[in-house]
């Protein structure tokens, strides 16, 4: 089997990679929603992938993995990984979680992620997630500057600046502080005991402000505190100051969803410096780059809770199948949704419903176990994308 093509086709804000091979297969992959401008990383990739066989993943990896980078631009090849596995489960008749070596769950653990119930407050619209058909046991709000508070006047002793994703960092004032750990204590009343609560913090705050909440926080047994210092869109982690953090409190504290492949977690790792990893399968490299870091990160004490909250059904099918075989330090994913809802009618395969009880019953279909309805999804191709699934 050979690879013969690789197409790319943006539906509404979600960009899709197709590869095709000269036996009639095809495998699926996917970019994290609204970030189509990586497309044309693809065209770069091609010239190395066509030819290739598809089923043998590793060997077609080693030509294209140094081509990526930290979030964002390490999703072209992250989204051929996981193509790469979809073929090569469809060749072989079998589920990606038995070529990954066979699950050790037969249900992964999910939290809310993507699933959003709007409130006028953060309190209401966790009230209503508590509420909502999914029965998460675990669900994460935001919180400071991942909340948006960072541009509220007298947030911080820093100018809020404009710019891409969290450009503003600096000292919090007295009362941001305060008000921080409030908010805490009214989702954790609002909560209780039964159902986990994380935190989605930053990135943005100063170290000292950082050990100042964690260990205020430290009653309400917080599932995590993420990406205080350095994260989301951060090239880089900081893994000294992430380890004097989290030696600092018993609060957990959580990193990684914008790292690129293993190497890159290998200090954060080794010197303990958090005690959660949220590797994302379509940044981090792939699903067997994801399971490599679970991996490593169960060998230092360190648990996984995969990122995912815009990787859409494509990436659901893949969280799913990777999930299902991490070992025992895995918490649960960031589950996402379909976004327009029409997704759920042009990708078959999933089941109905999707989230019970918190969990996501993992299936055995071959490859990532889903496929499109390809009249309906037609409907939704631009011109420029009208050959995608010929």
């Amino acid at each position: 089997m050979k690879i013969t093509d690789v197409k790319t086709a943006l539906l509404d804000e979600t960009l899709l990679v197709r590869l095709t091979t000269d036996e009639g297969l095809s495998g699926y992959g996917t970019v994290e929603r609204t970030r189509e401008f990586v497309r044309p990383l693809f065209a770069q990739l091609a010239q190395y992938l066509i030819g290739e066989n598809p089923t043998e993943v590793e060997r077609t990896m080693l030509k294209i993995r140094r081509l990526g980078a930290f979030k964002p631009w390490g999703k072209a090849v992250s989204a051929v990984e996981v193509a790469l596995w979809d073929l090569a489960g469809k060749a072989a008749g079998l589920p990606v979680h038995r070529l990954l070596g066979g699950k050790v769950r037969d249900r992964v653990r999910v939290y809310n992620g993507g699933v959003v119930y709007p409130g006028d407050t953060l309190a209401e619209s966790v009230a209503n997630l508590k509420a909502g058909p999914e029965g998460f046991t675990m669900i994460k709000g935001g919180s400071a500057f991942h909340g948006g508070m960072a541009k509220v006047p007298g947030f911080t002793y820093s100018e809020p600046r404009d710019g891409f994703a969290y450009a503003t960092r600096g000292p919090l004032s007295e009362w941001a502080l305060k008000d921080s750990v409030d908010k805490v204590a009214e989702l954790k009343e609002l909560l209780g005991d039964d159902i986990g609560l994380a935190l989605d913090c930053g990135p943005g705050w100063t170290l000292p402000d950082a050990i100042k909440f964690a260990r205020a926080v430290e009653p309400f047994n917080l599932l995590w505190l993420e990406d205080l210092l350095t994260g989301d869109y951060t090239p880089y982690v900081n893994p000294r100051q992430y380890r004097e953090l989290t030696v600092s409190t018993t609060t957990p504290i959580h990193t990684g969803e914008q790292i690129y492949l293993r190497q890159n977690f290998v200090e954060l790792l080794s010197t303990n410096a958090v005690r959660v990893i949220g590797p994302d399968p379509l940044d981090v490299g792939g699903l067997a780059e994801l399971k490599w870091v679970a991996e490593l990160a169960d060998l230092h004490g360190v648990l996984i809770a995969p990122h995912g909250t815009l990787d859409g059904l494509v990436g659901l099918a893949a969280l799913v199948q990777v999930c299902a075989t991490l070992p025992d330090n895995y918490l649960a994913f960031e589950y996402p949704v379909g976004r327009p809802s029409w997704w759920y009618d042009i990708v078959t395969g999933l089941p109905d419903p999707i989230v019970k009880d918190g969990f996501v019953t993992v299936w055995d279909t071959p490859g990532l176990g889903i496929d499109f309805n390809v009249d309906e999804a037609r409907r939704y191709l631009t011109e420029q994308d009208k050959d995608f699934f010929d």
